[in-house]
């Protein structure tokens, strides 16, 4: 080494070093923890007025002493957050210590940088991910909103159907049946001159509906008012699209009647089922409605029409297709309005198996 290279344990020489740097910076002692040269922010930082001459590990309370060791002996930096009175107040700091070797002595250099700035970066990075988490969560929460309500309104393929190209074919189904009811003289019930409740009894009624066609394959197409429509048999196949309506229309007729024996309000119902061929499509533009079309679904309304109050009606064909399952009555022969003469029957009961 020359004569004008600076003497490494000199203590003037690592002063100016030290002074010159803009960050907090000390040089530590590992066999003493003393601090062996410290610039002047480092001891505004890390000296307590009740003790300067503590040594390294007292002035940082926080600081693990066995952490840092280990990494200092197995040659690596060890990184530590902290807090500093800066200005009267505190603010967040870092301070990173590394192994240095300077001659034949070794030291713990200990570098310390405010990081007020970086954390309010992590801060409002850390908001802004929340808040588009947030609004991740609203928006996916509204998705299934509409997803819901546009499935209370159209078959699941058909929903699918819009999703994906924006818009549906009508679709001719030749074997579904059809299940119509309405409420007998429903204006003329008592419950009518009361909105609310009318639309409540109407809710719960309907719901219960609801779950009787879902249990059985079918679908709830519309209601209108007091009149309920479903079906069975699109718009996927169902080999099982009579039966399933007829033990619908058995069904809905068991529960009414228990539900009068509970409650003061009566409701009586009409219901026709019919089986034959139907064209469904999604109707409207701005306002969705999926809708049934074409013979099978006029003969099902007709067959409601001439029902009778807690009475199921169905005509010949229908008749034929459950015969070898159900009850019937016969009604006889009616004449029945764009389809001619037809012999009508009435859904009774299921025929016992045991």
């Amino acid at each position: 080494m020359s004569e004008s290279s600076p003497k490494p344990n000199h203590p003037i020489d690592f002063k100016q070093i030290i002074q010159s740097l803009s960050q907090a910076i000390a040089l530590i002692d590992p066999e003493t923890n003393k601090v062996f040269f410290e610039n002047a922010l480092f001891f505004d930082w890390f000296t307590p007025s009740e003790n300067v001459d503590a040594d390294f590990y007292e002035r940082i309370p926080s600081l693990k002493p066995d952490r840092l060791r280990r990494s200092i002996d197995e040659g690596r930096s060890y990184k530590f957050e902290t807090e500093v009175i800066v200005s009267s107040r505190k603010v967040p700091a870092r301070i990173t210590f590394r192994p240095i070797g300077i001659g034949t002595e070794q030291y713990i250099v200990a570098e310390c940088f405010e990081i007020t700035k970086e954390k309010e970066s992590q801060y409002l990075l850390e908001s802004y991910s929340k808040m588009a988490e947030k609004n991740a969560k609203k928006l996916e929460s509204e998705k299934n909103r509409v997803e819901r309500l546009l499935l209370n309104i159209m078959p699941k393929s058909v929903y699918e159907e819009l999703k994906d190209s924006g818009v549906t074919s009508p679709q001719r189904f030749e074997n579904a049946t059809i299940l119509m009811l309405d409420f007998v003289k429903f204006t003329d019930m008592t419950i009518s001159h009361d909105p609310s409740a009318l639309v409540s009894e109407l809710n719960d009624i309907f719901s219960s509906f609801d779950r009787i066609v879902e249990n059985f394959g079918g679908e709830r197409i519309r209601t209108i008012g007091d009149s309920y429509m479903c079906v069975c048999g699109i718009p996927e196949e169902n080999e099982d699209h009579v039966k399933n309506m007829a033990k619908v229309a058995l069904r809905i007729r068991r529960y009414l009647e228990r539900r009068n024996n509970a409650h003061p309000q009566e409701w009586r119902c009409r219901i026709g089922i019919n089986s034959g061929s139907v064209i469904g499509s999604l109707v409207g533009i701005q306002k969705y409605v999926y809708d049934l079309f074409g013979p099978g679904v006029n003969l099902a309304a007709r067959m409601e029409g001439l029902s009778e109050p807690m009475r199921i009606t169905t005509n010949q064909a229908t008749y034929e297709l459950l015969k070898d399952d159900f009850v019937f009555r016969e009604r006889g022969e009616h004449d029945i309005r764009g389809f001619g003469k037809m012999n009508l029957y009435y859904l009774e009961s299921e025929i016992s198996r045991y």
